[in-house]
């Protein structure tokens, strides 16, 4: 058995000094190896602990320090050897992330969940710290049940499966929301914040946005466009438990963009209702499937 364990260890050892040097003597595709030689390694440590005893990863770790430095710890080395247990489970995985953004995920039991990040750090490019911060908010538990069935199925999702309940916003003051255009300003103040909290590809378009129908002006609170689905967003907002008179509101609100404001190319509008609280016992008898009715959360 010692001999085995002295082999498996030469194996990682050998892989890791090639990953050194390559470190150290090359400018380009780090990345790719770093990922590549992990991959490698967490392939040979898969079984050690069940086959050997649970000290031997332990004394790996001991010996490469010994050899390397101090940064192949147990713990590093117990996270490339669940890196290695994901990668399996689901090849298309591997590859585009780097090893820190993969760092992040390597806690997560659920692989639904790594997923999901892992696709929207592809799509939208994004950095460490901004991964971070959409776990830290716990964006994927966020989502409607509905959204993650979508995502698990593998069916088409539109960009208001993916608006999260509840939408944080963001209240560095601790402001005081006793009135619909008190959380209007708050939003205002931050609306790149706001539009990440809504989700991706979101940009601005007004504030309080006039439109007229009839002899009447009205005022859409926010209107928004998400690039990546080619759409108009309508969002109103509300201080109070949902109410069906609001989905009307909403309705005529997206209706009106659809006929006088949109192109030809663009998809039809959607809308996204923000409300204090929930009562999906009246959702369910006036839902308009174009609109989502999310509550907020300050934060």
């Amino acid at each position: 058995m010692i001999e085995e364990i002295d082999k498996t260890y030469e194996q990682i050892e050998n892989k890791i000094l090639n990953h050194e040097i390559y470190q150290n003597v090359k400018d380009y595709s780090k990345t790719k190896e770093k990922i590549k030689t992990y991959l490698e390694v967490g392939e040979l440590l898969k079984n050690v602990d069940t086959k050997y005893g649970k000290n031997v990863i332990k004394d790996y770790s001991k010996r490469l320090t010994k050899k390397f430095g101090k940064k192949y710890t147990p713990s590093l080395l117990y996270k490339i050897k669940q890196f290695y247990n994901i990668i399996e489970k689901v090849p298309t995985l591997s590859g585009k992330l780097t090893w820190s953004h993969w760092y992040e995920m390597l806690s997560f039991d659920d692989i639904n969940k790594i997923e999901y990040y892992v696709n929207q750090c592809e799509v939208y490019n994004l950095d460490v710290r901004e991964l971070r911060n959409k776990i830290k908010s716990n964006e994927y538990e966020r989502l409607p049940i509905e959204t993650k069935n979508k995502l698990i199925d593998k069916d088409r999702v539109e960009v208001k499966d993916l608006v999260p309940n509840p939408i944080l916003i963001r209240n560095k003051n601790n402001i005081e929301i006793i009135s619909e255009k008190a959380l209007h300003h708050l939003i205002l103040e931050d609306i790149e914040s706001f539009m990440k909290a809504l989700g991706n590809s979101f940009s601005f378009i007004g504030s309080e946005y006039k439109i007229k129908i009839g002899d009447r002006n009205h005022y859409i609170d926010l209107l928004l466009f998400n690039i990546k689905y080619n759409c108009y967003v309508v969002v109103e907002l509300k201080i109070t438990e949902f109410k069906a008179e609001y989905i009307s509101q909403v309705q005529k609100y997206m209706n009106y963009i659809d006929k006088n404001i949109k192109e030809i190319n663009n998809n039809n509008t959607i809308g996204i209702l923000i409300c204090k609280r929930e009562n999906k016992f009246v959702i369910e008898y006036c839902s308009d499937e174009r609109i989502v009715v999310r509550e907020y959360e300050l934060v």
